[in-house]
């Protein structure tokens, strides 16, 4: 049986963002978008890979699709439970691991991600995996943060304050660049292509999304806790990440700009 190197990491992850349920509102605009530009269509069969609160899974099942997903937070996924409920549609939601899918070679027409495979530690594991269990001709789509921008200028302040990661863990925002995607996704697909989008996150102030991301962000959060006995570092972090927020708002809105691919399975 082989050991997987970053179970512990994963352990944290899924501590980290079991507080991200009051955020789900920020990405279901875009869940909608995702869906629409992947090509969603009824009688599909969809895997919403890092589903988190389930807001894609909820998007494509409306659409018709028969959906699955997975997710490490059993926390994220009991509000995704409920968001399907509420809809009235049926996701097949399941704990697990975007680097060991429990699912069978070629079972999904389309498999997403939002924002959600990106924090696989291992891209080639995580590819592998997402592409194993698409079916020859089926479609992959998923969203992620340019290194460039807000999002990927905000994991970037974190990593500085933050302890370091473990050995061979890629940056999340790697997958936000198009020439790292081409990279990743090789010649196991063809029909590639990019589209960017934003998503906008209404504040009062740079303070007030500060504040807002403090407590529901687990990479934000977790630098908060680390840093509490050294009060000078924290509130360095703190302007820091005031100052970025305020870079990238206009008037009461952070605009977040991410990217969507897409691509077709060979």
């Amino acid at each position: 049986m082989t050991t997987d190197p970053f179970a512990q990491f994963k352990i944290a992850q899924k501590e980290a963002w079991a507080s991200f349920v009051p955020l789900e509102a920020l990405t279901t605009i875009s869940a909608g978008q995702l869906v629409r530009f992947a090509g969603v269509r009824g009688g599909e069969s969809v895997l919403d890979a890092g589903c988190g609160t389930g807001v894609v899974a909820v998007s494509a099942a409306r659409a018709g699709a028969q959906v699955k997903g997975l997710d490490l937070s059993p926390v994220l996924l009991e509000r995704a439970r409920w968001n399907a409920a509420t809809a009235c549609v049926e996701v097949e939601l399941t704990e697990g691991d975007v680097e060991a899918l429990p699912y069978p070679d070629a079972a999904f027409d389309v498999v997403l991600s939002q924002f959600g495979h990106m924090f696989a530690p291992r891209p080639q594991v995580a590819t592998a995996e997402l592409l194993r269990v698409l079916k020859p001709g089926g479609r992959i789509a998923f969203s992620t943060w340019p290194p460039e921008m807000y999002t990927g200028r905000m994991f970037l302040l974190v990593s500085q304050y933050a302890p370091p990661p473990p050995p061979g863990m890629a940056p999340p925002p790697q997958w936000g660049d198009p020439g790292m995607i081409r990279e990743r996704l090789g010649d196991a697909v063809t029909e590639l292509r990019f589209e960017r989008e934003l998503l906008q996150s209404p504040g009062l102030s740079p303070q007030h999304l500060r504040n807002l991301f403090e407590t529901n962000v687990g990479p934000i959060s977790k630098v908060v806790q680390t840093l509490t006995d050294d009060p000078g570092r924290l509130a360095q972090f703190r302007r820091e990440l005031e100052a970025l927020v305020a870079s990238f708002m206009d008037g009461n809105v952070l605009r977040q700009h991410y990217l969507m691919t897409r691509a077709r399975k060979r």
